[in-house]
């Protein structure tokens, strides 16, 4: 688990919570909680003190939380491995069997 200090290390050099967790091997919300002490989500009323406390950032805390979503239906590999569960299932034989394609 990465200490406080090498996240804010990685801050100080300008790197931001979602570079610093790749570096680090974590997630950005979690390279946040790290550093500040707080979640990630914003979903917590700050007093003035916690939002200068180190590591805070000035703009919306929302995206080291909310990742790209990654739809991994369409990738050849999953694709194939739906195919080959299918075809291994008696049940969706029969199905695939009678539906007029």
């Amino acid at each position: 688990m990465p200490t406080r200090s090498q996240v804010r290390r990685l801050l100080a050099e300008g790197l931001d919570y979602e570079q610093a967790g790749n570096r680090l091997g974590i997630p950005a919300g979690q390279a946040f909680l790290i550093a500040t002490g707080l979640p990630a989500d914003g979903g917590d009323t700050l007093t003035t003190g916690e939002q200068h406390r180190p590591g805070m950032t000035q703009s919306s805390s929302r995206r080291p939380v909310n990742p790209a979503a990654d739809n991994p239906t369409g990738k050849p590999a999953v694709r194939a491995w739906l195919r080959k569960r299918a075809d291994g299932d008696a049940q969706m034989r029969r199905a695939a069997r009678s539906r007029n394609t």
